[in-house]
């Protein structure tokens, strides 16, 4: 079959050279980094630090301090602007939106076309292909690809300049090649409005040949759910049997694997995990049923790593690939070909292996949920309470939150427990100011939050005084510098706390 003889050649001529960059994966980024230095030497970033005189990663590393989002605002704010030149030498005209700063509801990153193409859409090539590899018998390429997008629209800041979610970013400007195999079209997919989306996209895409479906898990459940409610089937099988692989990413997998397996109850189907985010995609899971990733070394990003010990230093040390250690957690810096320079993207990751460098990712810099893609920071948490506070007449003394994951039918949220040292006067006004002020401060908490699709009303519990006190007496960490998580991702602090026995009979739930 013509088809399948091209997507066989194409496949083994890029396994060759994953091949080859694991084999000799300290040259590749010697060469990614020269590469981007070389790329960058008549920017206005490179002429102001010299790239044409950098020729080792030593001098770069002392010229260069660890940037994060706030450093290259200035920068940004001028691309946005339209200046060009900055830090990228060819034109930016795409921001990828993400989830805000201290200072701003969402940061906008840039993304240069070398991004787009040497990165992001390499990646997703990369999946596909090595699922092809692991099936030998798939016919993927002979069905239609379901792509469940972000939630924000591309927007215009100019008439050449626009911004949205990655996602949405990606289908804009997919190859007409890929574009046609896709399900639902470019419209539907690019849609603003959530409850609408889901809704055209349930009942347009149930009725193709899909073979394989790319999405964040929370809301990819939605999705399949919908579809099922409208069809009367039993599983996602009944509505298209031939569906052989699952592409996700943005967020852990864990919590959500046994409800796919549910919906989807094809023991043959295959699930591939991606990391990718809005600064670039860096690792793909090359083995199946593993849950780790190969970290990707030619996709024009040049990797360094942090020990959590040197975090908020002013001139942290940092290590290159060759001296990093399995089982030891790293705080990501990369520099790109969009014109992140040592860049510190917020993610942590424990490498699993060296030969070849495979990872997992273990987490965020700070205290964090981000159980489905809505990156909530601590700093969003406090200045939201706060507004709570002023606007119900509460008080609080300590708090703990935490995600309630999806379960079947039931929706996703988040779970506060809170001590108050002087209750809301009203309840419910309380916890709708919280979630109100959320929205305010976060975009993707925002998003996620539309139409109570895949994350639901918070549910804030009122905890008897001197539960964290307890709580922490009971783990020996009272008094000194311990204190209860404020954020977590996942339901550790917030199951325990609820079951030991001094909260047992909490019931008191602000809802």
């Amino acid at each position: 079959m013509p088809i399948n003889s091209l997507f066989s050649y194409f496949i083994k001529k890029r396994l060759d050279q994953i091949d080859f960059f694991k084999r000799y994966p300290h040259e590749t980024q010697r060469e990614v980094f020269h590469g981007l230095i070389r790329a960058a030497r008549f920017t206005e970033w490179g002429k102001e630090n010299d790239y044409k005189s950098i020729d080792n990663l030593k001098t770069f590393k002392d010229r260069i301090p660890v940037q994060r989002y706030e450093d290259l605002k200035p920068y940004v704010d001028r691309l946005k602007k339209g200046e060009q030149n900055l830090l990228w030498p060819t034109d930016i005209k795409w921001f990828a939106k993400s989830s805000g700063t201290t200072n701003d509801k969402s940061k906008y990153i840039p993304v240069s076309r070398e991004a787009l193409e040497e990165c992001h859409f390499k990646g997703g090539k990369d999946l596909v292909g090595l699922h092809c590899h692991m099936r030998p018998k798939t016919r993927i390429y002979t069905g239609r690809s379901l792509v469940v997008g972000g939630s924000r629209q591309v927007n215009e800041f100019r008439t050449d300049s626009y911004s949205g979610d990655l996602s949405a970013i990606v289908i804009k400007n997919l190859p007409l090649w890929v574009e046609i195999r896709q399900t639902p079209d470019r419209a539907v997919a690019l849609m603003d409005g959530w409850e609408e989306k889901i809704e055209q996209m349930a009942r347009i895409t149930m009725r193709d040949n899909v073979k394989n479906i790319v999405g964040v898990p929370s809301w990819t459940l939605v999705l399949l759910r919908r579809i099922l409610d409208i069809s009367g089937a039993d599983n996602i099988n009944e509505i298209w049997p031939d569906l052989e692989l699952y592409i996700h990413g943005g967020v852990s997998f864990r919590p959500y694997k046994e409800q796919f397996r549910s919906l989807i109850p094809d023991p043959a189907m295959n699930y591939l995990d991606s990391y990718n985010a809005s600064e670039g995609f860096f690792g793909v899971q090359d083995i199946e049923g593993s849950d780790e990733m190969l970290l990707m070394l030619d996709y024009g990003i040049f990797y360094e790593f942090m020990l959590m010990s040197e975090l908020g230093k002013e001139h942290p040390e940092t290590l290159e690939l060759s001296e990093v250690q399995v089982g030891v957690n790293y705080a990501i810096i990369i520099s790109t070909n969009a014109g992140l320079w040592r860049y510190l993207i917020g993610d942590t990751i424990v490498f699993t292996s060296t030969d070849p460098y495979r990872i997992q990712v273990s987490g965020r810099t700070k205290h964090f949920i981000n159980a489905f893609g809505e990156e909530l920071i601590i700093d969003n948490a406090e200045k939201a309470l706060e507004v709570a506070c002023e606007r119900s007449g509460a008080l609080i003394s300590d708090y703990t939150a935490a995600p309630i994951f999806m379960d079947h039918k039931a929706k996703g949220g988040h779970e506060w427990l809170i001590e108050f040292e002087k209750e809301p006067e009203d309840r419910r006004f309380f916890t709708g100011s919280l979630d109100n002020a959320l929205k305010s401060l976060n975009s993707d908490y925002e998003a996620k939050r539309t139409g109570d699709l895949s994350l639901g009303m918070p549910v804030v519990r009122s905890m008897p005084s001197g539960t964290f006190q307890e709580w922490l007496k009971s783990k020996g960490k009272l008094g000194g510098q311990h204190k209860v998580p404020r954020l977590s991702n996942d339901r550790t602090v917030v199951d325990d706390i609820m079951a030991r026995s001094f909260v047992k009979d909490v019931t008191d739930a602000l809802v």
